[in-house]
């Protein structure tokens, strides 16, 4: 008997369609990391408009669904509290900046080692 298990037909073909879903969204999220990367320069530097916070807190939402699809759960959180923190005004509280900043990077990293993974999709245990 081999040690190995071998995943089952269905499970290939499951994994290799996320494959190609993963490749189809990888630059819309790395696009919605910029939008959150750009608002918290706007607001380090004390510029942060309305629109921008309104699209950080859209990019978050947006990132925070599709990185729980592929199983980046922790991505997930860190995309709901970045939701969470752009929804009010952290323009106001100088530690929700230093920490959306932490969360652009979180998620940055994640993306890129979701990135350049194993050729098959694994989910986050």
């Amino acid at each position: 008997m081999d040690p190995i298990e071998k995943p089952a037909p269905d499970q290939v073909l499951i994994d290799q369609a996320l494959n190609r879903m993963w490749a189809k969204f990888l630059p819309h999220l790395e696009e919605r990391i910029d939008v959150l990367a750009s608002a918290n320069a706007a607001l380090a530097a004390g510029k942060l408009t309305t629109g921008q916070r309104a699209a950080a807190n859209t990019a978050a939402h947006n990132l925070a669904g599709v990185l729980g699809t592929f199983g980046l759960t922790k991505g997930t959180i860190l995309a709901r509290e970045a939701e969470i923190l752009y929804s009010g005004e952290p323009e106001t509280d100088p530690e929700a900046a230093a920490q959306l900043g932490r969360i652009a990077d979180q998620l940055r990293v994640l993306i890129r080692n979701r990135k350049s993974g194993a050729a098959g999709y694994t989910l986050e245990k």
